[in-house]
């Protein structure tokens, strides 16, 4: 249900008090303005923030002005006939004090039988324990492809230069994500420095986007160059992502196809598992978005789950993304036995009935070392497409040292006897693999030469892998993925 018709169904079914989390306060108004329009409702609109109090009605223009509870009390000094919308800006900063807090309670009962709606708006969901049973969060969702459009048409109309429809269509999606506003900046930007709307100035936009993702603290806009030839071997992982290469595009959509929920990689340290991520997002042309999930727990409560919230609503405005989740085990690990009052719990919820039930165009990519310490509810199916499990390089796709050695050297790399090294470097995984290598090329660097094959072979007998310095933990995984729990991305394993 959008926001236009949930709305108007509680304003109908007399909720008192509704908490709308948004920055947009001008186009919130504005939509709430244009409902109660639609709605053929007589409904007076009052608006207040505390420097000015109330504005918009001149009876009580700057009542409550400084004076939180004193902006409640306008919500009595109404009779119950005047059907009244409260927009209270910012409100959210006082809902800890006592006495407003014990304000709203007793207002929630008068109002049921009225026609009065208190509405806070506020820049993030903060709400006291005390008031979660009388408050009803609405989502005011970040602008769609419509309204986007409707915008770029009218800033193309006043500037009187107009692009082909295709054209209009990527600039929509490269919008998507930012708030109207930032919006109306960005195109005054474009226009300032092209001098018209066109297609060069994607470029504009997505610095804007990074922006605005790296100031959630949650997420990090990625730039990628890696690519499905950077990966050795995983040859069943790559027909797997080959297949699925279009199927969030528009044309995937039209046939009927539902957008792929993601992929879940379980598997030994430095096998590719994050290099896989960059590389889909790379091949499949799409922006990669970075959840850091040890920030996601904050210390008031539930800013944890409005910061999950907030990432959601994000991603999915961002959509068609990749959205990668690095090494998930280390956020969810032992939740049963966590004292937190439930709030890694409530994350967790929140994550997974999203990924169970999303049907937006984001591709998830999270990745996990230890699985033994995920709680089941994650890799249970229907929350993803797909387990994979990334095992060290079995001995064909020890051709891995080709990879790196190509990219270090690429006019020699053959010189270099790879089935020797692949096999001496048994048990090894591609990120230990390109470490050899890599002292291999300080020693020679050191001594004013070129290294060489018995270089790498010395740093290979120095190297302890982790396959031997923790054994028991890459034993488990793979009996754990020979077992039939996971999908095996190698042919050979």
């Amino acid at each position: 249900m959008n926001f236009t018709k949930e709305f108007k169904l509680l304003l109908k079914a007399r909720y008192p008090l509704l908490y709308i989390p948004t920055t947009e306060e001008e186009r919130l108004e504005y939509t709430i303005k244009s409902c109660i329009k639609d709605f053929n409702s007589n409904r007076g609109i009052y608006t207040w923030d505390f420097i000015d109090g109330y504005t918009g009605n001149p009876s009580d223009s700057g009542f409550g002005a400084r004076n939180p509870l004193q902006a409640l009390e306008l919500v009595e000094k109404l009779t119950s006939e005047n059907s009244a919308i409260f927009l209270l800006k910012d409100f959210h900063l006082f809902l800890g004090d006592i006495s407003i807090s014990r304000k709203l309670k007793n207002l929630s009962r008068t109002m049921r039988n009225t026609n009065k709606t208190i509405v806070i708006v506020a820049p993030e969901t903060v709400i006291p324990e005390s008031l979660k049973d009388i408050v009803t969060i609405l989502e005011f969702k970040l602008p769609q492809p419509h309204e986007i459009k409707k915008e770029l048409l009218r800033v193309q109309e006043s500037l009187g230069h107009f692009l082909p429809e295709t054209s209009i269509d990527v600039l929509v999606r490269s919008c998507q994500g930012l708030s109207l506003e930032r919006i109306r900046k960005v195109l005054s930007k474009i226009i300032a420095t092209y001098k018209e709307i066109n297609i060069e100035s994607l470029d504009i936009i997505f610095t804007e986007k990074k922006q605005i993702i790296s100031q959630t603290k949650i997420l990090e806009f990625c730039t990628v160059t890696e690519t499905m030839s950077d990966i050795g071997g995983l040859e069943n992982l790559k027909k797997w992502l080959q297949k699925r290469a279009s199927a969030l595009s528009k044309r995937a959509e039209n046939y009927g196809l539902p957008s792929p929920k993601g992929l879940f990689l379980v598997g030994v340290q430095g096998t590719g598992k994050s290099l896989t991520a960059k590389a889909i997002a790379n091949e499949w042309g799409l922006p990669l978005l970075r959840l850091d999930v040890g920030k996601l727990f904050g210390g008031i409560i539930g800013e944890s789950e409005s910061k999950m919230r907030q990432m959601i609503q994000l991603s999915e405005a961002i959509a068609p993304c990749i959205l990668w989740i690095d090494e998930i085990d280390k956020a969810f690990a032992g939740i049963e036995s966590r004292g937190d009052s439930g709030t890694t719990s409530r994350v967790l919820a929140t994550f997974i009935t999203w990924l169970s039930e999303k049907k937006s165009s984001v591709f998830v990519v999270a990745t996990a070392n230890n699985i033994n310490s995920l709680p089941s509810e994650i890799i249970r199916k229907g929350r993803f497409d797909e387990i994979f499990f990334i095992g060290l390089p079995s001995l064909k796709e020890k051709l891995i040292f080709k990879v790196h050695l190509s990219r270090l050297r690429p006019k020699s790399w053959d010189k270099y006897d790879i089935s020797l090294l692949s096999e001496m470097a048994r048990k090894f995984s591609g990120a230990e693999i390109e470490e050899v290598i890599i002292e291999a090329m300080h020693t020679a660097f050191s001594e004013n030469r070129e290294f060489t094959v018995n270089d790498i072979l010395d740093a290979i007998k120095q190297f302890v892998p982790l396959a031997y310095t923790n054994q028991e933990k890459v034993d488990y995984l793979e009996e754990w993925a020979t077992a039939g729990k996971a999908r095996l991305a190698s042919s050979e394993f």
